[in-house]
């Protein structure tokens, strides 16, 4: 039996476990730990700490006011932000009046010419979106923030703006809400 477990180079598993009383009492204490840091609520593994005895938050639609118009916009960003909260987050999404809210509105959709040529044409294109947020915490209103957010993506002028936009808009919306969701709850 010794023979079975002995493994080359003289390691064994009868050394590994001798001490394994301790072992399982650290493993045990480890895991004691671990479930009440992350089951009261206080704080999550993806770096958000959430307000004690906030239990949901609320976000609403983002309605575009941008000079430009895109008709997907409001609904992708929007999906996006409540995913971002829903998914990383042990907050329940409410429609309205939640311990935390989110309000806001597309306030900028513009594309612009980047990288000029000699020849006076533009190699690259941007696009850029901006967001007003308001943010209320009701469970301490020191919290609560008012703030713009912009992300740009920056694309090949000889690619049809209509065939990238979707793919665009996706990526700038992750990262607004990304930024939103570490300036509300991560307090960078």
């Amino acid at each position: 039996m010794k023979r079975l477990i002995r493994i080359q180079n003289g390691f064994s598993f009868r050394k590994l476990f001798k001490g394994k009383r301790i072992w399982s009492v650290r493993v045990g204490v480890l895991s004691v730990f671990l479930f009440f840091l992350t089951s009261c609520g206080i704080y999550s593994f993806t770096g958000a700490s959430i307000p004690p005895g906030a239990k949901t938050i609320s976000v609403g639609y983002f309605t575009n006011k941008a000079s430009l118009v895109e008709p997907t916009l409001s609904q992708t960003f929007t999906n996006t932000l409540r995913d971002m909260f829903t998914n990383q987050t042990n907050l329940e999404m409410v429609p309205r009046n939640g311990d935390l809210r989110i309000t806001g509105e597309i306030t900028g959709y513009t594309i612009t010419p980047q990288a000029i040529q000699a020849n006076q044409t533009a190699a690259l294109n941007r696009l850029t979106v901006t967001v007003q947020v308001q943010y209320v915490n009701t469970l301490d209103h020191s919290k609560d923030f008012e703030a713009s957010f912009s992300q740009f993506k920056d694309y090949s002028s000889s690619d049809n703006f209509n065939t990238v936009k979707d793919g665009l808009l996706k990526e700038i919306s992750n990262n607004l809400a990304d930024n939103i969701f570490n300036r509300a709850l991560v307090n960078w």
